[in-house]
């Protein structure tokens, strides 16, 4: 790239004259409302195409071929990425080049028929009914001493588990984002997308006590409408979230070592095995494709197959 295309941003904080890979960061927070986390993830990926290309003699983005970005992938590969980053990698190539191609800022895209690895789909882990119930019972009587933090742990596995909403969306709940009447919550997702998630009554019990007994004693003038904080008043931040999860856990015998993800499986196969619509599921668990909630019936199927060689005496 010409000198001084690496710096992202100018003077003013706007990108760098001919850095495309900033100006496309741009569009992906600004215009696309890309999370944080692919925003970073696809700069990253692009920078690394930057640095291939430039050992190839390639200066300019725009003059790459389909041949580079395949010798880029199988580079990628031969390092020992796993398939999936190979996979976002291609991912982010294709979609940086339609939208160079599209705003007329190189000539043609390259990466029309770069094809993406195919991932492989391996069953999440997850919890079987008695041992997620195990789980929140330890984490009830944890909560009896009235700490705010155990009280605190308390309501976010149980709405973890009663929502399978992601961590991220949990850490962001306001407490005006719960409708107690209705026992649903509004939670924001990838994209920016909202959706409104039901909830039960054991759920409902802890974010009672929670706030009624656990959150005032944290609660600080900035600590804004957040649902759950910390012990110092912030916002709860989803490494604790995890962390909670992964302490009481340890206390489960045979149970596997799961984090909030690990919950979120949970509750999607519980609710296939106990008869909910695939397409319900996927409104719950906000795919935005059926295929992605599609893996929770291999598990659920795998459960079945088990059950069945076990029990059929001509299996």
């Amino acid at each position: 790239m010409p000198d001084g295309a690496r710096s992202t941003t100018a003077s003013g904080g706007r990108p760098a004259e001919g850095d495309l890979v900033a100006q496309f960061v741009l569009h992906l927070e600004r215009e696309r409302g890309r999370s944080a986390h692919t925003v970073r993830a696809y700069a990253g990926d692009l920078r690394l195409l930057e640095a291939f290309a430039e050992r190839r003699g390639i200066d300019d983005l725009g003059a790459v071929t389909l041949a580079d970005l395949r010798s880029f992938l199988a580079e990628q590969s031969s390092a020992g990425a796993a398939r999936s980053t190979i996979s976002r990698r291609s991912a982010a190539v294709r979609t940086f080049y339609a939208w160079a191609t599209r705003l007329g800022l190189i000539e043609r895209d390259p990466a029309l028929r770069l094809a993406a690895p195919k991932r492989q789909r391996s069953l999440p882990g997850v919890l079987d009914q008695g041992q997620a119930g195990a789980l929140l019972d330890v984490a009830a009587v944890a909560a009896d001493d009235d700490d705010a933090v155990h009280l605190r742990d308390r309501a976010m596995l149980e709405l973890l588990y009663a929502t399978g909403i992601r961590v991220s969306e949990l850490a962001g709940i306001d407490i005006d984002d719960l409708d107690d009447g209705s026992r649903t919550v509004r939670v924001l997702g990838k994209g920016a997308k909202e959706r409104t998630v039901p909830y039960g009554v054991p759920a409902q019990r802890a974010i009672d006590a929670w706030l009624a007994r656990g959150r005032p004693q944290v609660v600080q003038p900035g600590s804004g409408p957040a649902l759950f904080l910390g012990r110092r008043g912030r916002r709860v931040d989803p490494r604790q979230v995890r962390s909670a999860v992964h302490s009481l856990l340890a206390h489960i015998p045979n149970a596997p070592d799961l984090g909030p993800h690990g919950l979120r499986h949970s509750a999607a196969t519980h609710l296939l095995d106990g008869g909910a619509d695939l397409r319900v599921v996927q409104e719950l668990l906000g795919h935005s494709s059926l295929s992605t909630t599609q893996i929770y019936t291999h598990v659920s199927v795998d459960r079945l197959r088990r059950s069945y060689e076990q029990a059929h005496p001509r299996a």
